[in-house]
């Protein structure tokens, strides 16, 4: 019985050797259907990291995201497209949740990406704040939030960044606008995030950028969005959403110890 087990053990601890060894980074975005520019502001994090010579992939698997092709189940690879010598995609609606383990868990798409795409140096992995928790849960990372000055989007944005918290036990953020960098409403609606993750969350949001969606692909880029783009990469050690995470309990909503108490007095009743 030890010598059948024993040639799988040694294939997954192979595999997991291979992972280990990737030099991928892979940065969460929050996807956020009441961005009007979200497109842009996606560009523009790629434009960032191909400035640093790296090359990106994006996952996409927001709510308005294309739906994958039908062969995305059988030969990922042959799904992604490359849009630059910088940049690929992939129209990813709905694939996590196809990966969902009995633990809640969709890690094991991250491996078939991994395998799909080895050329791509950053993955950004665009969803909605309940597929990344499956897929990032318990990680050390640092999610994306995308917003504009309207309050919906603001609203959207801060509420992905509750649910991440609550489900996936991630508390450091970054914010990326899409509204030009001058604009004062802007630094308001930073801090105001800033100022409401802190009271009720505990959590923080690290740094934030602007975009101006208007402007032309040919102007300079922002100082605050290159700054942004490296914090990002640093904060995402290469490989390391391909190792298991260290807390792999099902995800479940986080009960604070008042509650518990109230819910234990309940179920006694």
């Amino acid at each position: 019985m030890r010598d059948l087990y024993r040639p799988q053990q040694d294939q997954a601890d192979g595999l997991r050797r291979l992972f280990a060894a990737s030099r991928q980074r892979f940065i969460p975005v929050l996807s956020n259907p009441h961005v009007v520019n979200g497109g842009v502001l996606l560009e523009s994090l790629c434009a960032a990291f191909a400035e640093l010579g790296l090359h990106t992939l994006v996952v996409d698997a927001g709510e308005l995201s294309p739906a994958p092709s039908e062969l995305a189940v059988v030969d990922l690879a042959s799904c992604v497209e490359r849009l630059s010598p910088q940049v690929s995609y992939l129209a990813a609606r709905g694939l996590p949740m196809r990966h969902v383990n009995a633990h809640g868990s969709a890690a094991e798409f991250l491996e078939k990406v991994a395998e799909a795409a080895p050329h791509a140096d950053v993955v950004l992995l665009h969803a909605s704040p309940a597929e990344l928790a499956r897929l990032v849960a318990r990680r050390e990372l640092r999610p994306v939030l995308l917003a504009d000055t309207d309050p919906q989007s603001v609203t959207h944005a801060y509420a992905g960044m509750k649910w991440l918290a609550q489900r996936a036990g991630l508390m450091v953020y970054s914010l990326l606008m899409a509204c030009p960098p001058q604009l004062r409403l802007a630094e308001r609606i930073a801090q105001k995030i800033s100022s409401c993750a802190d009271g009720f969350l505990g959590a923080v949001l690290r740094d934030w950028a602007c975009l101006d969606p208007r402007q032309p692909a040919s102007a300079p880029m922002p100082a605050e969005l290159r700054h942004l783009a490296r914090e990002l990469l640093l904060a995402a050690p290469p490989g390391g959403l391909l190792e298991p995470a260290a807390d792999v309990m099902p995800l479940r909503p986080m009960i604070r110890p008042m509650q518990r108490g109230r819910n234990e007095r309940a179920a006694t009743v």
